[in-house]
Parts: C-alpha cells; sequence; structure tokens
C-alpha cells in the first residue's frame, strides 16, 4: 500500500517507474540509489508492505545534519514529475513465504497508478553463464510483449543483448528452452507476471558475484541512461553520491 508523504497522494500516471530487484550483490538496490541520489529526487511516499523485512535507518541520502536524522523504511517512493520519474526503492528482502503476495501487490500498484513503462534493475549469478554469455557484455534485457510495442526496436539500435534462453535439459536435449536468472530473486517471476497482465516491463541486470558490487551498480546505471537519458554525461564511479541500501 502506497503512503504519500503530504496530505494527497501524487499523481503518477504516464509516468516511467524504476524499481530494484533484491538480487546477487544487491545491484539493483545500488543502482536505484545512484539514480535517486544523482538526480536528488524528493520522497514522495512510502510502499508499506508486511511483505518485506521491517526495518528503519538513517536518511541515506543527507547532504546536511538537518536532514541527516530523517529516517527511512524498507520501502520508498520517489519521484521528479519534470522528468516524469518515479522510483520505488526496496531496502530489505522479501520475506520467503510472501514472494507471490508481494508481486501481487506491486503489479496491482503499477496497474492502479497507470506508469507508461517499468524499468527493473537486477543482477544475475555470474558462474552460471554458458559460453555464449562469457565471450560478450555481462548485461543483458528482457522487455515484456507490452513493452516491445512501446520501444520497438529503440533497444536493438542500442546494440543490447537480451537474456539468452538456457537448456532445460544440459547436457542432454537442448529442444527445451527456459528463461534462467539465478540470483534474480523475483526478477523472473515478476517479469511472467508483467508479461500476463499486459504491463509495459524492462528488465537490465548483470552478471555478477558477491563482493564489491559498486562498479557493477555504475554499469547498470549506464546502461540503463544510454535509453533513458537521464543525465548528460555517464555515472562515474568518482561521483559523490550516496548508495546506502540496507541489505
Amino acid at each position: 500500500m502506497f503512503i504519500p508523504v503530504g496530505c494527497s497522494a501524487p499523481s503518477f500516471k504516464e509516468f516511467t517507474l524504476i524499481m530494484p530487484a533484491v538480487s546477487v550483490g544487491n545491484v539493483g538496490q545500488f543502482a536505484t540509489d545512484l539514480v535517486i541520489s544523482t538526480l536528488h529526487m524528493p520522497r514522495v511516499g512510502y510502499f508499506h508492505s508486511d511483505c518485506l523485512v521491517p526495518m528503519v535507518g538513517n536518511n541515506p541520502y543527507a547532504t546536511s545534519p538537518e536532514d541527516s536524522s530523517e529516517l527511512s523504511t524498507n520501502a520508498e517512493v520517489y519521484s521528479l514529475p519534470d522528468l516524469k520519474l518515479a522510483v520505488l526503492q526496496i531496502r530489505a528482502p522479501i520475506i520467503q513465504t510472501k514472494y507471490r503476495q508481494f508481486r501481487k501487490r506491486v503489479v496491482s500498484w503499477i496497474k492502479t497508478n497507470k506508469f507508461s513503462k517499468v524499468v527493473l534493475l537486477s543482477s544475475c549469478h555470474a558462474h552460471h553463464r554458458d559460453d555464449r554469455q562469457l565471450l560478450s557484455t555481462p548485461l543483458r534485457y528482457l522487455l515484456t510483449p507490452a513493452m516491445q510495442s512501446v520501444v520497438g526496436d529503440g533497444l536493438q539500435k542500442l546494440d543490447w543483448k537480451e537474456m539468452e534462453k538456457v537448456s532445460a535439459f544440459p547436457g542432454i536435449s537442448d529442444t527445451e528452452q527456459r528463461l534462467y536468472i539465478p540470483g534474480g530473486g523475483v526478477t523472473k517471476t515478476l517479469y511472467a507476471d508483467c508479461c500476463s497482465e499486459g504491463i509495459p516491463l524492462a528488465v537490465l541486470l548483470i552478471f555478477c558475484s558477491e563482493g564489491d558490487n559498486m562498479p557493477h551498480a555504475f554499469a547498470l546505471v549506464n546502461y540503463l541512461n544510454e535509453w533513458l537519458h537521464l543525465v548528460e554525461k555517464p555515472v562515474s564511479i568518482s561521483t559523490r553520491v550516496s548508495c546506502a541500501g540496507f541489505v
């Protein structure tokens, strides 16, 4: 349930929504932090759900002692009306028995607010790559049918690589192919939900391993920026930004 900061709820009609998957290395969450802090996006509300592990912390984007004492919760919404951009930042894991319930609530919120498109930032275990994936860029994308009709061949012009399907029975038979995103959290199932619900969703993900994942977050944000042009210059690792996911 979305709870606005002010007295009235903001309108997100025709906005682009960016959100992370809680996935390997927390890359999607770090990348989302980069978007919020780089664009100085104000918080407009909270996404209250009993599907997330309860948590609270200090303001991760504080720029002065006064706002450092503000509290942040496990899921918050930020917005820039001038860019028609909204961001849902998720800072806590989804409770294991409530994955499906959480996805349903997110999908319902997306449909109710009539977002024009949704971008899910995610990651995937690097050690599960096959030979094709080892020999190319670690960045991948997925589009729902509804999103394909929105962007057309725009992503192909960027020379991006779509996430490959892999054999369901490797070494035995290659006739049956499946989408495989190990370490991606709700990425695969939320993508499937959005396909069936007709939601224009793009998944941008990167292959990585646990460790120092800040370079992966910067790479993912710049990957996103190639498409949406949120900032004029690529975000560099020397940029003074806060990446304060609490997970």
